[in-house]
């Protein structure tokens, strides 16, 4: 599940409409426990949005936007840098197509004039745009699928080594099992 601060604009939305959706059920006098059973949210959390909405109704219930700091970048530099990463580094002068943080922080640089001293914030600004290190975009060129079925199915099952007959055993150096 993604930290509040890494929340994408839809998941924002989808929680600023449960809060709307719970002042509509205070307007018709619901319990706070209902409210809580159907929305499947906390009754700490109703209470809190209870208490909020008593003191200045829906417009006190609405998001105050993302936390943390706002974005050194503006939202158009963002779609503008997002297309840039898109194009792939080869075309912004790096020798491999592969983007690192510190070379997406200098690409920003130089297309924006903003320096991210912070490599952890650059990089929450990346995954609050959708990207990951886990997945890269395109697969390696050189990626032979035969092989690879072959390995897993046939080499790796000779390699790998038996597992141990199950019985009694220790993890203890000191103590070996009982015999």
């Amino acid at each position: 599940m993604a930290t509040v601060r890494g929340l994408t604009p839809k998941e924002r939305q989808r929680r600023e409409d449960r809060r709307a959706a719970a002042a509509e059920l205070f307007a018709e006098r619901v319990s706070q426990a209902e409210v809580a059973r159907r929305l499947g949210v906390s009754r700490q959390a109703v209470h809190q949005w209870h208490r909020l909405w008593q003191a200045g109704g829906r417009a006190a219930l609405a998001s105050t936007g993302a936390p943390g700091a706002k974005s050194y970048l503006t939202e158009d530099q963002i779609r503008a840098f997002q297309a840039d990463l898109e194009r792939g580094a080869i075309t912004h002068g790096w020798e491999t197509d592969r983007w690192t943080v510190p070379r997406i922080r200098v690409l920003i640089y130089e297309t924006t004039g903003v320096w991210y001293a912070s490599l952890g914030s650059l990089w929450l600004l990346l995954r609050r745009i959708g990207f990951s290190c886990q997945r890269p975009v395109h697969r390696a060129s050189e990626r032979d699928e035969e092989a690879i079925r072959t390995w897993r199915q046939e080499t790796w099952p000779e390699v790998k080594a038996p597992r141990r007959a199950s019985g009694p055993g220790s993890s203890s150096r000191t103590n070996p099992p009982p015999r």
